[in-house]
């Protein structure tokens, strides 16, 4: 065996249907289109989402709800987080370069403390907001809490 006597396996490769090439093929005339109509034309194409007269889809379903496009998305951090974050690097004030190079946080992400957890040490944490929870969690601690 080799290049020259390869063939592909009895009954994979089909033959194409040639259409438009007159009556005897079985497949003249109207080239398997039908009669008449706008699908037998060329350069027909239907709508993108027409159901055949129906009401379609998205013209049934109502809009639904909005953006509020003042809305303020924070990552939140918990405590739990702040406190292994601390103890692995012995850190006293956590602020939003360690939380970035820690890889909880992105350049320009708005970050907000929240309760679950417990506190170990004393540690000035600074962030755009804190939930009630976790500011009596911190200031139990001693520690301080820096609101941007």
């Amino acid at each position: 065996m080799d290049l020259s006597n390869l063939k592909p396996a009895k009954g994979s490769v089909k033959r194409s249907k040639r259409v438009g090439r007159g009556q005897g093929s079985g497949k003249g005339g109207t080239s398997t289109r039908g009669h008449k109509g706008a699908k037998s034309r060329s350069g027909y194409s239907k709508k993108i989402g027409f159901e055949g007269g129906q009401m379609p889809l998205q013209r049934r379903v109502p809009k639904y709800g909005f953006k509020n496009i003042n809305r303020k998305e924070y990552k939140a951090i918990n405590l739990i987080t702040l406190q292994t974050l601390a103890e692995k690097n012995n850190l006293e004030k956590i602020d939003f370069e360690i939380l970035r190079k820690a890889g909880l946080i992105a350049k320009n992400d708005l970050v907000k403390v929240l309760g679950k957890g417990t506190l170990e040490r004393k540690l000035e944490v600074h962030a755009h907001a804190f939930s009630k929870s976790a500011v009596e969690a911190i200031e139990a601690r001693k520690g301080t809490v820096v609101k941007l």
